[in-house]
């Protein structure tokens, strides 16, 4: 079977399932090498201040690496509706979108319990606006309103092109809200002004689960993007079988 809006217009069902398979062994083995230590698999190492709470490196971080991959597939998507006005790169965009902000509400939530119990863990506080929380919040609720700026406008062709040319402004948000202004402000986050980057505070076997942690939580974000492609695929199908007009 096959379907120009799915996953099977770019790759055939066999393969599909290959990948598939891949990435959830890929994600297996990231879970258990996370997890392991006392001298079993890696011997993960202790960190001063964030102890084994480092090993959320592994879980926070790639949550924003892998939204920022989405977001970037779907500004994709939606620079081709402009060019074509097609439906189909329409509800590409929006697929991605919705993955995106699901893997960017993660990261908020990630990161807050992470620093509830290293930064916070006295105040017993769960938020305190560092720049990087606030602005990562700011990300998704620029995401958010992509979805309600679609269900404000109700002629179809309109919206496309409206949440399109919005899609590609929210883009080009990204690396400066999640990237480029948390890193000139003063931050408890490494990497940030006057903090060192986690690579100088980390050892190198850190690096190695954490890098295989990104690749395999971007592809179980395409997983999803693909199988939520299908899902609004077949709900159009059924909507437009319900219509005799179209």
């Amino acid at each position: 079977m096959t379907d120009d809006s799915g996953t099977q217009g770019i790759i055939g069902t066999r393969h599909y399932r290959l990948i598939r398979a891949v990435i959830v062994i890929w994600m297996t083995a990231v879970i258990v090498a996370a997890f392991s230590g006392g001298g079993v698999l890696l011997n993960i190492p202790r960190i001063p201040i964030l102890e084994h709470t480092a090993r959320n490196l592994y879980f926070h971080v790639p949550m924003w690496f892998t939204m920022m991959a989405l977001t970037m597939l779907s500004a994709w998507h939606s620079l081709r509706v402009l060019q074509t006005g097609s439906h189909v790169y329409d509800l590409r965009a929006k697929s991605a979108a919705i993955v995106a902000v699901c893997f960017g509400i993660l990261g908020l939530l990630t990161g807050s319990v992470w620093a509830r119990w290293t930064w916070y863990v006295e105040s017993g506080l769960w938020w305190n606006f560092d720049p990087k929380q606030s602005m990562a919040a700011i990300q998704v609720l620029i995401y958010a309103a992509y979805f309600a700026l679609r269900n404000a406008v109700d002629d179809e062709k309109e919206r496309t092109r409206i949440a399109a040319a919005y899609n590609l402004l929210a883009f080009i948000t990204v690396p400066f809200l999640l990237y480029v202004l948390p890193r000139q402000m003063e931050s408890l986050h490494p990497g940030a002004e006057g903090n060192p980057a986690f690579s100088e505070i980390t050892d190198p076997i850190l690096r190695v689960v954490f890098y295989a942690a990104v690749i395999g939580f971007i592809g179980l974000a395409w997983l999803l993007y693909t199988q939520r492609v299908r899902i609004e695929n077949v709900c159009n199908r059924i909507d437009a079988l319900g219509r005799p007009d179209l």
